[in-house]
């Protein structure tokens, strides 16, 4: 019959434990190369959805053509959230919607907020008739 028990673990050597300090500047250069690549991404998809500076080293007109398929896919929702807006905006749609996304300076929050926001855009030109006001609660109990 054979010994079924795991071996211990081996010890680690002197010079690993020796060297936690390394391993500890280590870590913080790897935080700081993390901060770096997060503020380099946000550069980028400001200049994709916000219109921000090209970040060096990237191609304009690719960035040009990701920047509009991204409004492409925006407008696309919107369009299916708030049908109203679309109608409004009517065959002038992907050029309105274009000129309200570089009208921005920050991405929208979520394509709902995109969608109302838009459709406010639209009413502030006077391409949108104002919403019917909401009756009051208490209007259901009247005969």
């Amino acid at each position: 019959m054979t010994d079924r028990r795991p071996s211990p673990a081996p010890e680690a050597p002197a010079a690993v434990t020796a060297d936690v300090p390394s391993a500890v500047a280590g870590a913080e250069g790897l935080g700081a190369a993390r901060r770096r690549l997060a503020e380099a991404q946000g550069q980028v998809v400001a200049a994709l959805v916000a219109g921000a500076e090209l970040p060096q080293g990237f191609d304009p007109e690719r960035m040009r053509v990701q920047a509009s398929s991204l409004v492409a896919k925006r407008r696309g929702i919107v369009a299916r959230i708030r049908p109203d807006a679309a109608a409004a905006a009517g065959s002038d749609l992907p050029a309105e919607f274009a000129a309200y996304a570089r009208s921005r300076s920050e991405p929208p929050l979520s394509y709902r907020t995109d969608a109302d926001d838009f459709a406010a855009w639209l009413r502030e030109r006077g391409r949108m008739p104002d919403p019917p006001p909401k009756p009051h609660w208490w209007s259901r109990f009247l005969p």
